[in-house]
């Protein structure tokens, strides 16, 4: 049992560097997909009153607007969490010492 055990943690470790990338490549893209798709029903709730053939400027003002504030926001979070994981890692190493 032992030996099965340490096998399969073995070849969890020897991942093909060329999958590893692809998996990441793959992942960030269903990420930015939920993001888009996020943005997407949050912006067309906020902005569509009543669909039409056209948009009118005050919708489009409002994409416009919602999309950049999305972008905003979801930026400052991630430099805020970057930020705190950057700290931790900081007071972690003061610890360590």
């Amino acid at each position: 049992m032992d030996s099965s055990s340490s096998s399969s943690g073995a070849g969890l470790g020897a991942v093909d560097p060329q999958l590893q990338h692809f998996i990441e490549v793959e992942t960030q893209k269903q990420r930015f997909q939920q993001l888009v798709h996020q943005m997407t029903e949050l912006c067309w709730e906020k902005c569509m009153d009543k669909p039409g053939p056209k948009l009118d400027s005050r919708a489009e003002a409002c994409f416009v607007n919602c999309v950049e504030r999305f972008i905003d926001t979801s930026q400052f979070i991630l430099n805020r969490l970057e930020q705190t994981q950057k700290s931790k890692a900081v007071f972690s190493e003061s610890l360590s010492d």
